[in-house]
């Protein structure tokens, strides 16, 4: 734990940033946190980063912070389990409440929702492992080639960093992407792949409501996968992305309406496909977005002309107000 400051001043706010965590994108949390709180402390915020241990409760009720800023990536942080906690301490945090978080956790469930929002997403089918094997592999895959076709992306329902995240071009590849997705959960989303572009739109609040910041384009040598995501090299990204004015538009809209219909707070990000005809499609949504040195918040954040520190800071003293 790093510790706090003692040159605290009554108008400093003093912030517990959560990172590290027991899921396998403990690393991307570690780092997360680590750039947020240096961020956050040029501009006078006193800053206690810690992981989530037996320590965790027995500090925050000493410390009594103004503010905790959840950067946990994978299981408890984005299911909506720490934000439970949180709350029964009564600590104001940074980010979506739980009930919200366990259901933009759940990537089958949050396509219904946006769907119902009008928010175009991928056909898609969820299959549990345990159903797989018992069903038989050979003819529910059959099956999911039958409704669906190729290409196909499977990825883990519940799940980030797009870790067992993987692209089906060939019916015969399916059983392998399923088993690679299985290996980060029990049920493995099957989804028909879109062909066009790859946008991330992160989303603030303001004063004016939920804000779309520049979407930012992801280009990939491959599958857009944990490696691409955080080794430079494996991708480019143009922020703002290259889409046409109306298009443009139209990614705002739809990431803006997919975190209103998600019940999102503060701060998020939402990931869509873009296709030939300029329709975006809604892919998943991250209410505790990367923060790292590749990760797609901080690139819109600067692409729309501010800074880190103070977007930061804004999104800390608006959760602070939260009640």
């Amino acid at each position: 734990m790093t510790p706090p400051s003692s040159s605290r001043t009554s108008n400093d706010l003093r912030v517990v940033v959560l990172a590290g965590g027991l899921s396998h994108e403990r690393d991307v949390s570690v780092r997360s946190g680590r750039r947020v709180a240096d961020a956050l402390r040029s501009t006078g915020v006193d800053v206690v980063v810690h992981d989530v241990d037996a320590d965790l409760v027995p500090t925050l009720q000493e410390l009594r912070p103004d503010v905790v800023w959840p950067l946990l990536h994978g299981a408890t942080g984005e299911d909506g389990s720490v934000r439970e906690i949180l709350e029964l301490l009564r600590l104001p945090y940074v980010g979506t409440g739980p009930r919200s978080s366990r259901v933009a956790w759940n990537k089958e469930i949050a396509k219904g929702v946006v769907a119902a929002a009008g928010i175009a997403t991928p056909d898609s089918v969820t299959l549990q492992q345990d159903l797989f094997r018992e069903l038989g592999a050979g003819s529910v895959m059959d099956a999911i080639v039958d409704r669906i076709g190729v290409p196909l992306v499977v990825k883990p329902s519940r799940g980030g960093s797009a870790l067992g995240v993987s692209i089906v071009d060939r019916p015969g590849d399916l059983a392998r992407a399923l088993v690679a997705s299985y290996a980060y959960g029990d049920t493995a989303l099957v989804e028909r792949a879109i062909v066009g572009t790859e946008v991330a739109v992160s989303i603030v609040e303001t004063e004016a409501g939920p804000t779309a910041l520049p979407a930012v384009e992801i280009v990939t040598d491959g599958p857009y996968d944990y490696d691409a995501r955080y080794n430079p090299g494996r991708s480019q990204y143009f922020a703002p992305a290259r889409l046409d004015g109306d298009v443009t538009e139209r990614v705002a809209t739809a990431a803006v309406t997919a975190f209103r219909a998600l019940g999102l707070r503060h701060l998020g990000r939402v990931d869509l496909i873009v296709d030939d005809d300029g329709v975006p499609h809604f892919l998943e949504t991250n209410v505790a977005p990367g923060m790292t040195e590749t990760s797609l918040f901080p690139q819109a954040v600067l692409a729309s002309g501010t800074t880190l520190a103070g977007v930061y800071r804004d999104v800390v003293e608006r959760a602070a107000r939260t009640v």
